[in-house]
């Protein structure tokens, strides 16, 4: 199995040294569990099968501390074309209001555009209201409602 491609930015949105992924990857576990404390005892290989699915991961580090993560993956759709998919974008809680997530957002967005996607879309959590005002703040807006069953642990 292919590992997951780990992209690193700075602060000020250049690309550092894309060739450690895995060295990248174990840098960003901690973070990303913070913010989805679900994911199994094997993150790497968990990420490593998003990656066969192709998920990739861009992170923003800052002081050599990963300081945002966002995982992303573009398919196409009958609604909306090449939709560009953000899982998950998650600032470190101690580091919020620095500009790190509109950063993110910015180098993102640039990711759709030369991908030729027609739409960049994230879900969001009803519960996430401070990260809502961001994603407003950011020109994202509320197109549709995202309906969910599990169908796990029945």
């Amino acid at each position: 199995m292919a590992e997951i491609s780990v992209e690193r930015i700075d602060a000020a949105g250049r690309v550092v040294s894309p060739s450690e992924a895995r060295r990248f990857l174990a840098e960003g576990e901690a973070l990303h569990r913070d913010f989805r404390p679900n994911l199994g005892p094997d993150y790497a290989g968990y990420m490593d099968r998003m990656g066969a699915e192709g998920a990739e991961i861009l992170q923003l580090a800052d002081e050599g501390e990963v300081r945002a993560i966002a995982v992303w993956r573009t398919f196409l759709t009958t609604y909306c074309g090449r939709r560009f998919e953000v899982d998950d974008l998650v600032t470190s809680a101690t580091q919020r209001s620095k500009g790190y997530g509109e950063t993110m957002l910015r180098h993102l967005e640039a990711k759709a555009r030369a991908l030729k996607c027609d739409a960049l879309m994230l879900s969001s959590g009803t519960q996430r209201v401070d990260a809502h005002r961001f994603y407003f703040r950011n020109r994202l807006g509320i197109v549709a409602f995202h309906f969910s069953k599990p169908l796990t642990g029945d």
